[in-house]
């Protein structure tokens, strides 16, 4: 799809919103609804709002919390975790690229919100991170965390009536906790295994008419992935398995909503019953699904003294009424499925939605007079991080990627953004990526190249000098990745940048280029430049397929598009040669379609 003609296809998904918006009050609506990498949701709901938050591994900042009062409509209106000083030194001692704050559970209990998680990837062991807010709209609101001992990951927080505090994770197994000191009772009580699939976990307990119903994961978060659930009369147990289970799973169909699981049950103002849970737009062949898992909404009938009774999830959803359309949400993040339209003017704040791999080193990113500035990183995109004394953390990305992204929420979309670049050392490099994790990545960057006396189709930021050729100016396409697609990798591709996108014609590095990224189709990726002068005349750099970000190393994550700068390993210590600053304006990010089937798209 040619961005030029994106304003149509934006319109028309205008009138689809507007259409599916009256539909939601007759208890139509589509999944995902919460599209793009959204992970292991949990949720709750309190004076008519609702709030969830998803995992997110080693981005940062991390776990956000989304607010609406819809269900449809989610606001991104803050992170529990948004700052170092809240786990120091904890990001860059991380070396996995699926490690980090796996699957939280969100509470509020006596005005105050609680998101526990737990972070994986310590060489101590796993660290249980208890963070807490009255006010979940802001990020400086939540506090430093509670830690404590946590050997299984996907914690759970509940109250039993005589208001004492325990936490369930993997296994099932159940601990009290102390939520001012983070102390955990031993040893744990052992609740209940599943039903015999793989890796029980991701418990959510619930107290309803005289039962304790726990309600876990089973299967793997793969294609056997499900939800299960069991109950007793007392919190310790035994627990009874429901008969009937799975309560809800598409495994073994031919949906295209896969690996379904891990979800979380909650109520809205009138005291009807909700779940939200993970699926992958896959289809049953599982090769492309670049936005990994996100999150799906469905109906739940719980009547009194009975099992919850989960409606399949589907692309489209039809049942019981919503609550009414309602975009009245606190706080000042985007909504999730809103564009991006970013200028970067000075005194603006970079927007909530934009994240990074793992913490930013200091001055890296901010916004100035002439854009978003990013500083280049030694480490360009890819890296092998180790836990090995030998290894160099300053090229293997531990200490900070200078990439910056926002999640891929469509299946179809456009994205571009003006770049204003003047490299003085061969190598220096700036541009976008569709970033899955290190190790997959599609981008296409502006970068300084030895130059060639024999290579015609490069631009000289320089006159010759003699037979000396200068360094060349040169737009490049390079992917990364092991998934789908991998079989037709294509090698590096670069193309001289026209001596003419630049202001007087010089070369000078004055002007700006407009890069983009497109969807071509459901299962590629199109790359290409112009001058931000002259946008519609554009050079195509590369095409990839959409399977090179689609599980594999990244099975746990979906992918970010974004921007990133790096001088390709040159320079000392972390620091760059001078003069590779990247600085980037206009940045835009628009839906143009979902698919919610194999065919349908919205």
């Amino acid at each position: 799809m040619r961005f030029s003609s994106l304003n149509a296809h934006v319109a028309l998904l205008a009138v689809v919103a507007s259409s599916a918006a009256v539909q939601a009050s007759n208890s139509t609506y589509y999944n995902p609804v919460l599209p793009g990498w959204h992970s292991d949701p949990s949720c709750t709901q309190v004076d008519g709002t609702f709030f969830c938050v998803t995992s997110t591994f080693i981005s940062f900042p991390g776990l956000p919390i989304y607010a609406s009062k819809d269900l449809i409509n989610w606001k991104l209106i803050s992170h529990a975790w948004n700052r170092e000083s809240q786990l120091p030194g904890i990001s860059w001692n991380t070396t996995d690229q699926q490690q980090g704050m796996y699957a939280a559970t969100i509470r509020h209990r006596d005005d105050q919100f609680y998101v526990i998680c737990e972070y994986l990837g310590m060489p101590q062991g796993n660290i249980g991170v208890l963070f807490k807010s009255r006010d979940p709209f802001t990020d400086e609101a939540w506090s430093d965390p509670v830690t404590f001992h946590a050997d299984k990951i996907d914690p759970d927080l509940f109250w039993d009536d005589d208001g004492r505090a325990y936490v369930a994770t993997q296994g099932i197994i159940l601990q009290e906790i102390d939520l001012d000191t983070g102390e955990v009772s031993q040893p744990p009580t052992s609740l209940w295994n599943g039903t015999g699939g793989v890796w029980p976990e991701g418990p959510h307990l619930y107290r309803k008419d005289g039962w304790y119903y726990l309600m876990i994961a089973e299967g793997g978060t793969d294609m056997d992935h499900s939800i299960t659930i069991a109950r007793s009369r007392r919190l310790t147990g035994p627990y009874e398995a429901y008969a009937n289970n799975p309560i809800l799973t598409n495994r073994g169909t031919d949906e295209y909503f896969q690996t379904v699981g891990h979800g979380d049950l909650f109520q809205d103002a009138d005291g009807n019953w909700w779940g939200m849970a993970l699926a992958t737009r896959s289809g049953p062949q599982r090769e492309i699904f670049p936005m990994g898992r996100e999150t799906v909404l469905f109906p739940v009938t719980w009547e009194e003294g009975e099992w919850p009774v989960l409606q399949p999830v589907r692309g489209k959803m039809t049942g019981r009424a919503l609550p009414p359309p309602n975009r009245a949400v606190p706080g000042n993040g985007p909504f999730n499925s809103d564009p991006d339209v970013y200028d970067f003017e000075e005194g603006t704040a970079i927007s909530r939605n934009l994240v990074h791999w793992r913490v930013p080193r200091a001055g890296a990113f901010s916004v100035t007079s002439r854009g978003l500035k990013i500083v280049p990183s030694r480490n360009n995109l890819t890296g092998t991080p180790s836990s090995s004394s030998s290894a160099s953390p300053e090229l293997s990305g531990q200490q900070g990627l200078s990439f910056i992204g926002r999640r891929q929420t469509d299946t179809l979309f456009g994205f571009s953004v003006d770049l204003a670049f003047a490299p003085r050392h061969v190598g220096q490099e700036a541009g976008v990526t569709v970033f899955l994790t290190q190790l997959a990545h599609v981008d296409l960057g502006v970068v300084l190249l030895p130059g060639s006396s024999s290579d015609p189709t490069c631009a000289s930021r320089h006159k010759r000098d003699g037979a000396k050729a200068q360094p060349q100016l040169a737009l490049r396409f390079r992917a990364e990745g092991a998934g789908a697609g991998a079989g037709n990798l294509a090698s590096p591709r670069t193309v001289g940048v026209p001596a003419e996108w630049f202001d007087g014609g010089d070369g000078g590095g004055k002007g700006s280029i407009r890069l983009f990224i497109e969807t071509a189709n459901a299962t590629h990726y199109r790359l290409s430049a112009a001058a931000a002068a002259d946008p519609e005349v554009r050079i195509g750099v590369g095409t990839a397929s959409a399977g090179l970000v689609s599980g594999g190393s990244g099975s746990f994550v979906g992918s970010l598009v974004g921007a990133y700068a790096t001088c390709n390993g040159a320079g000392v210590g972390v620091a760059c040669p001078e003069g590779g600053e990247a600085y980037f304006t206009r940045w835009r990010y628009a839906g143009a379609g979902q698919y919610v089937s194999e065919t349908e798209v919205v």
